[in-house]
């Protein structure tokens, strides 16, 4: 009773002086260190929890609980980030400190425009075309998996769309490309999430203009960006919730826009704006600078692909060396380092008892912790998404579950 009456006593105090007295009946109930303690349980319980799912995927923990320090009040200002204005001068800073830390990172030249739009990367199918190709033009799409199948079919609605390439099935990168000499560039995706296939180079184009989704492998390597006219993003993957999408743009490609490009994909009127022509996502932004500074505390890109590889080595060859009981239908020359997919190939799928092992797969794992393996719907199989976030310690014991899986269920 008298803990509920002092906050009556103090509401009508300044801020500051709520916070300091709230902090002394804290101590003095012994409440603090209840709320401490929960805070380090739940923390804990997110550390030990391994989170494959392809996307909203695993965030750092570290990042984490630097969120739940601030999501009440943000640098102790008694403003959430959550209801930030984004025409606050501290947006402001935030907008323009994230930008300059993706720019760092990414090494991205000075003649390239940093957007931060809505829309993921099914606005981008909309947008490229609308921002690059001429009412009377031309581009070519190289179609590798679901999401380039998805991006080609969208952007035939604006104009001649050429298939410069497209494998028999998703389970490598193209061979050879055709081109036209008439195309105003060329659309790919550098990683496609349900099919697991990854470039593991950058196309070229005679335009000089080549269009790179990286959505489900941003930031996991160094990239150079001069390679590229436009590089796109969703969050979702590596850089925190989904709502947040960059757009890296060259310079000499933006005012180009078709006169029927809404403005909420205009890439001029948006860079021209700094990315605040309409509301922004505070706070997908404010959470992606502190992922991003959370980066270069790992010691940048370099660091991350190189422990990238390492994650996707152990998986892949667990698969090759089962004698069959997985299969990865991919190539190995295009296999992601994102997203492992495979099969288990006994007959028909099914244990001896005639249960679908595959599911059995995910549903054990599941009781070890080991969550969102489940292929895509559209696929079937299994799937370990294995972003930045993902620990090796978390692939070392999913490594661990596919031996005794293995042992169990091939006899």
């Amino acid at each position: 009773a008298e803990y509920m009456g002092s906050f009556k006593l103090i509401s009508n105090l300044s801020l500051f002086h709520q916070k300091q007295i709230i902090i002394k009946i804290n101590k003095f109930f012994n409440l603090s260190f209840i709320i401490n303690k929960q805070l380090i349980m739940d923390l804990n319980e997110h550390k030990n929890l391994a989170n494959f799912a392809p996307g909203p995927a695993r965030m750092s923990t570290e990042v984490l609980e630097l969120i739940q320090k601030e999501i009440v009040s943000l640098g102790g200002s008694g403003i959430s980030p959550l209801e930030l204005s984004h025409r606050s001068p501290t947006f402001a800073k935030i907008n323009s400190d994230t930008e300059s830390l993706l720019r760092e990172i990414l090494k991205i030249p000075e003649n390239y425009k940093v957007i931060f739009m809505q829309g993921g990367g099914h606005g981008q199918f909309a947008a490229v075309p609308l921002n690059l190709l001429p009412s009377d033009g031309e581009a070519d799409y190289i179609v590798t998996g679901t999401w380039s199948q998805k991006a080609y079919a969208e952007a035939q609605k604006f104009g001649k769309i050429n298939l410069a390439a497209k494998p028999d099935k998703f389970i490598t990168t193209p061979e050879s490309v055709v081109t036209s000499d008439k195309a105003s560039f060329l659309y790919y995706c550098d990683n496609e999430t349900i099919h697991g296939v990854e470039f593991h180079h950058v196309p070229t184009h005679p335009s000089g203009v080549v269009v790179g989704d990286h959505s489900s492998n941003f930031l996991s390597k160094p990239v150079d960006v001069s390679r590229y006219g436009v590089l796109y993003a969703g969050a979702q993957k590596n850089v925190g919730p989904p709502g947040l999408c960059f757009v890296i743009v060259r310079e000499d490609l933006i005012g180009k826009q078709s006169s029927i490009c809404p403005v909420i994909l205009d890439y001029k009127t948006n860079a021209d704006a700094k990315s605040l022509y309409y509301t922004a996502p505070v706070f997908n932004i404010w959470v992606a600078g502190l992922v991003f500074r959370w980066i270069k505390e790992q010691g940048g890109l370099e660091v991350l692909d190189s422990r990238n590889r390492e994650k996707s080595e152990i998986i892949y060859t667990r698969i090759d060396d089962s004698k069959g009981f997985y299969n990865c239908p991919v190539m190995k020359s295009s296999r992601s380092r994102m997203n492992v997919v495979f099969r288990i190939n006994s007959p028909d799928n099914k244990s001896g008892s005639g249960v679908d092992l595959e599911k059995l797969f995910v549903t054990e794992a599941a009781k070890q912790g080991l969550i969102g393996l489940a292929g895509h719907r559209s696929v079937g199989g299994i799937r370990a998404s294995l972003y930045n976030s993902v620990t090796l310690e978390a692939v070392k014991r999913l490594d661990a579950f596919m031996v005794e899986f293995q042992e169990k269920y091939s006899k």
